[in-house]
């Protein structure tokens, strides 16, 4: 059985036995009729940034203190939510764009029962990255 893997920038093609062990894939190459060279994989290598630590980031890069950053990122926030909640738009170049799109009222299905339901209208925050943003997440 081949797999496709990709690592990196790479598209790897295995002929192995894998086995899921938590946030890890291990697996065992075959060889010759037995199992040997038992490797770990871990295809989610992925850095997540909490509020928290977003704090600490802008505190420490503009020299102010956290309770400072923390309210600069609350006053973005609150002012990014009010500005959507009105319909409008928030542009900040290079970065990105906070838009609202509306969702039509459509028919879906209730996954437990199978019974068919109405799901209502409704305005959802959209974000389109800008043309840096997109240059720094596909260096």
């Amino acid at each position: 059985m081949y797999v496709f893997l990709i690592h990196g920038t790479e598209l790897l093609r295995r002929k192995d036995i894998f086995y899921k062990h938590k946030n890890f894939m291990i697996w065992k190459r075959e060889t010759r009729n037995y199992l040997c060279s038992t490797k770990i994989y871990n295809p989610f290598k992925i850095s997540i940034m909490n509020k928290g630590e977003l704090i600490d980031k802008i505190a420490k890069d503009a020299k102010v203190t956290k309770s400072q950053a923390g309210d600069s990122l609350d006053s973005f926030i609150n002012a990014v939510g009010a500005t959507l909640s009105k319909g409008g738009k928030v542009t900040l170049v290079g970065f990105g764009t906070f838009s609202v799109s509306k969702r039509a009222a459509r028919k879906g299905r209730n996954p437990q029962t199978g019974k068919e339901i109405n799901i209502k209208a409704k305005k959802v925050a959209k974000f389109k990255a800008g043309a840096e943003l997109a240059k720094k997440v596909n260096k």
